[in-house]
């Protein structure tokens, strides 16, 4: 998938710059939407962009809301660097369209429901699959669900979602500079 430019970072009225803001959404909002997270922050970071790009994730589901991620999620992380540990669940609702300029699915089943949620094309024209920014991922569509695997299901799953997460950044990155 490409990222279409009228998505990109706009100045305000009083000059300051509004964020692109992206958000990843999973089941429950504890595995592999917190993965995406931290890893696409830990990019936008590295890349100096923090004020141009923002992300933050969420579930289809309520039933996490308000918990840290799965300590499986924060070993994984971990154990690539990365710190999840600020994360709290919470559910996607209405305004988390409103709020957010893509709304990235980890799976087929979360893609269904965002778009049963769409209010609109506008809301319907944001969603899409992170892996269909990864050539790598060989027409897989769905980050498998580590909830109820081992840990080290959770270190597949953190990769897959790594790779995935580059993919975006790449796409994301030239517009953003240059509007920056």
């Amino acid at each position: 998938m490409r990222v279409q430019n009228r998505w990109m970072t706009q100045p305000t009225q009083s000059g300051s710059v509004t964020p692109f803001c992206v958000v990843f959404v999973c089941t429950g909002n504890i595995c592999r939407s917190p993965m995406a997270d931290v890893v696409f922050r830990a990019l936008v970071t590295r890349a100096g962009l923090s004020a141009h790009i923002a992300s933050s994730s969420a579930a289809t589901g309520e039933w996490h809301v308000g918990e840290r991620a799965d300590q499986r999620t924060l070993v994984a992380l971990e154990h690539l660097g990365f710190d999840g540990s600020a994360h709290r669940a919470r559910q996607f609702s209405a305004a988390t369209f409103d709020e957010n300029d893509l709304v990235i699915a980890l799976d087929r089943t979360s893609n269904r429901t965002l778009r049963s949620w769409a209010r609109n094309e506008t809301d319907a024209d944001k969603i899409a699959l992170l892996l269909s920014f990864d050539a790598s991922s060989q027409a897989e569509l769905d980050v498998p669900d580590p909830y109820y695997a081992d840990a080290a299901m959770f270190d597949e799953v953190l990769g897959m979602i790594e790779s995935a997460c580059r993919a975006l950044f790449r796409q994301l990155e030239p517009a953003v500079r240059k509007s920056a």
